[in-house]
């Protein structure tokens, strides 16, 4: 368990965020994370969709319980938080 910093690219919002996450943060909880900082502020919440993370460089989806030190992710690196269909 370490604090690790991503930079959050929320879908439809205008600011990139430091997003401090844990190591052991599963995707689904980093983009709850993010949604912390846009939903209800800069986005509309879309209650009937599921928020993902991709990486921003090449658009890889990561799993949604995919632990944040498993997917190989660099500090401040950024993220894409997209909203899906569940």
């Amino acid at each position: 368990m370490a604090l690790f910093p991503l930079s959050s690219n929320f879908e439809r919002d205008f600011v990139l965020q430091l997003l401090p996450v844990d190591t052991e943060n599963t995707m689904d909880e980093v983009a709850a994370a993010a949604a912390e900082h846009s939903i209800n502020r800069r986005v509309r919440p879309q209650p009937d969709k599921v928020l993902r993370v991709r990486r921003h460089s090449n658009g890889e989806m990561f799993p949604r319980d995919m632990k944040v030190s498993e997917a190989n992710l660099m500090p401040t690196e950024t993220v894409d938080i997209i909203f899906a269909d569940a």
